[in-house]
């Protein structure tokens, strides 16, 4: 199958009709669609096809055993309302460039797999890469089954329903023992190779990043007899925690975002009792980020105090910087600049990735294709077709490179 065909095939699964944006949500009817998906491209090309005991997806050419395998791949979850190509765009490649490389009639002498990453976005149950972090141990069985989405469904309910057992959860280094290096191709998320003229792009590292909860308590109360001196009211605080927010990050030279907030009790004619909003905040080094984090709560508890509610601040989640491996780094810029003599633009990101989780255990790098309108976790989040295509061609010579000398 050509890139076109699988492309096409996947972009109706779990896309809204409303927003023309995705809910692949992990262990949803979206997300065994797209599984369904990953599984008949693997067999349709004579890959082994395996899911381990996280639930992430393998199709293997040649035997893992072997070790010193190359693997490339992404996810094919969605943020809420995300676009088509984040995840999907390095699984489709993935297949692609190993069309290619059976067009080529390129002889592997190592092992070659395709991965999808289960729940890499963490849209259901609020954590991200849930299925890497388990598989490099960075995430245990029992956190994971604490794991909860906005009904009340525990991930180990969901895991059961879509026929996958959850008290197999947990660390899986044997597998990764056999992964000699891991790549990953991702749209890019922001304009760097746009303004650059580039196509491809190769990643540095992953900005150090965190979620964090802030829990404003006020006090409920009837929004049309209550006096403004007499309210406890966590809105206002909250308010201006956000802008708070902005103004920080701009100082740092980061980025900071409340994206998600929960009201209760979420009455049009009611003081809200509570205000729980999520910071998401990431920049280029850890002293950057903690000024942000710092400065945020320092105003939100100024702010709250200054109107009589209560603040709780609770870290849900944090990555610090990860530099992708230098020596695979650095040698996939060679191949990809080998027969041209270009330098290949080096980029570092904002975005978390399975990738970054793995750099821990076993060497990874990645590769970005252009995004020309800078735009992803939306439905407007875009690739041409035609840098799709080069993204494909780099990702074969990579591959051909590491997996076939």
């Amino acid at each position: 199958m050509t890139f076109h065909s699988m492309w096409a095939e996947l972009l109706p699964i779990g896309r809204s009709p409303a927003s023309g944006g995705y809910r692949r949500y992990a262990w949803t009817g979206a997300d065994a669609e797209c599984r369904a998906w990953f599984t008949a491209q693997a067999r349709a090309r004579g890959l082994r096809h395996e899911v381990d005991r996280n639930g992430n997806q393998w199709a293997w050419l040649g035997d893992p055993a072997a070790g010193d395998a190359v693997v490339t791949g992404s996810h094919l979850d969605s943020v809420p309302d995300g676009g088509a190509f984040d995840g999907p765009l390095g699984v489709v490649s993935a297949f692609a460039a190993l069309d290619e490389l059976r067009a080529r009639k390129a002889r592997f002498t190592k092992p070659l797999g395709i991965v999808n990453f289960g729940d890499e976005e963490g849209a259901r149950f609020g954590l991200a890469c849930v299925g890497s972090r388990l598989t490099a141990g960075r995430l245990t069985r029992e956190e994971a089954h604490r794991l909860t989405d906005g009904d009340g469904v525990t991930l180990p309910r969901a895991m059961e329903a879509a026929g996958h057992d959850p008290d197999a959860l947990g660390p899986d280094p044997e597998r990764l023992a056999r992964i000699g290096a891991f790549v990953e191709l991702h749209v890019e998320q922001g304009r760097a190779l746009d303004l650059s003229g580039d196509r491809v792009g190769v990643a540095s590292a992953i900005w150090p990043h965190g979620r964090w909860r802030f829990d404003f308590r006020g006090e409920a109360n009837h929004a049309g007899t209550t006096r403004l001196a007499d309210r406890h009211d966590p809105m206002l605080p909250y308010a201006e925690t956000v802008l708070a927010a902005r103004r920080e990050a701009e100082l740092a030279g980061a980025v900071a975002t409340f994206g998600k907030i929960a009201v209760e009790p979420n009455g049009v004619n009611a003081v809200p009792s509570l205000v729980r909003g999520w910071l998401d905040s990431r920049a280029a080094d850890q002293a950057s980020l903690d000024a942000v984090l710092a400065g945020v709560e320092k105003a939100a508890r100024a702010h709250a105090d200054a109107h009589g509610v209560g603040l709780d601040v609770v870290r849900e989640s944090f990555t610090p910087v990860v530099e992708f491996h230098h020596a695979l780094r650095d040698e996939v810029a060679r191949i990809l600049g080998r027969d041209t003599g270009l330098t290949v633009p080096v980029l570092g990101t904002g975005a978390g990735h399975d990738a970054g989780i793995l750099a821990g255990s076993i060497p990874t790098a990645m590769l970005f294709v252009r995004n020309p309108t800078g735009v992803s976790h939306s439905p407007a989040e875009f690739a041409a077709e035609d840098d799709c295509l080069a993204g494909v061609a780099a990702l074969a010579d990579v591959l051909e490179g590491l997996a076939c000398r």
